[in-house]
Formats: structure tokens, sequence, C-alpha cells
């Protein structure tokens, strides 16, 4: 692991980072799974719970607080990640509405073993309740206001995500 700052968004070994991060999962409209970010010493963020499938529900998320980031200058994004095998995605927002546009990009983790995972912009879709949309514009990665975390598609049970960092590439 590079002990480099460089190219630094979002480092999630400084407490005060991971402590803005909130929980919307599926239970605001009806479901039944659960999840909360927290930091782990040494570690950074965890983002762990259950997805359940009850009452048309199936995802869990957490949001981090909003902010201003210009990531214009890059190309894309990369995570310290170690997950638990299953697939999850980023998400990215270009307006402050809680029930607005994300741009999200899935990756899927090795179970247990710490892995760098590169997210070109250009992989990134624009979706609305988990909807691809074709009619909206590309995202403005100068004007994004927050990150966020999904895990989603019937993946029901446990999970488990840490992350260290999110830098630029």
């Amino acid at each position: 692991m590079s002990n480099s700052s460089e190219n630094m968004i979002l480092d999630f070994t400084n407490t005060q980072t991971t402590c803005d991060w909130e929980a919307i999962d599926d239970r605001i409209m009806g479901g039944c799974s659960q999840s909360h970010p927290e930091h782990i010493d040494n570690i950074g963020l965890r983002f762990s719970g259950r997805v359940s499938l009850e009452n048309n529900g199936g995802f869990a998320s957490i949001r981090s607080d909003s902010a201003n980031y210009n990531l214009g200058q890059y190309s894309g994004i990369k995570l310290r990640l170690r997950g638990d095998g299953k697939t999850y995605k980023l998400s990215l927002r270009t307006d402050l509405f809680f029930d607005g546009i994300s741009y999200q990009a899935a990756f899927t983790t090795d179970q247990n073993t710490w892995q760098e995972i590169s997210l070109p912009f250009e992989d990134f879709t624009a979706t609305h309740h988990g909807v691809k949309l074709s009619t909206v514009a590309p995202m403005d990665t100068t004007r994004i206001e927050s990150f966020g975390l999904f895990i989603a598609d019937n993946q029901k049970g446990p999970f488990q995500l840490e992350i260290s960092w999110i830098k630029g590439t």
C-alpha cells in the first residue's frame, strides 16, 4: 500500500471523514434491509449490514455528507478496499436532491482480500432508483456533491465492505 496522499479525495483512516456518512436503506420504502457506516481503527470506513428481499426491499446504502468535490482533473477513481466477494456500486451525485439522479459504477470484491479497484468515469451510468437513464447529461465531474456505496441486485444476507481511501486517477 502506498502512503502517498497524492490525488487523495477521501481518507477514511481519518475518523471525521467516516463519521460523516449515513445509512439510506430500503426501509425508506417499506423494506427490511439494514446497514450502518462505522469507523474502524487502522482500517477506515466499514459498510456492513444485511440485505433483505422482504416487502419488495433489496438494497442497502450509505451516503456521505454534502461537500464540493471538483474531480475534473481526473479520469476516474481508485478505491482501496476489502470486501466479502459481493458486488457493490460506488455512487456519485451532482446535486443535493435526496431523491435525485446518481451516477453509479459497479465493482466486485474478492473475499477478505485488500484490493485497489479503478473505476473510470466513463463506466458510471446515470440512474434513478436503480433504473438506468439514457436521456440524462453525462456526469459533470467538476460538480460532485456526495459519494455513496450500494449493495443491491438480489444479494440477500449479511455483507461487509471496508474502505481505506478513495483517490483520483
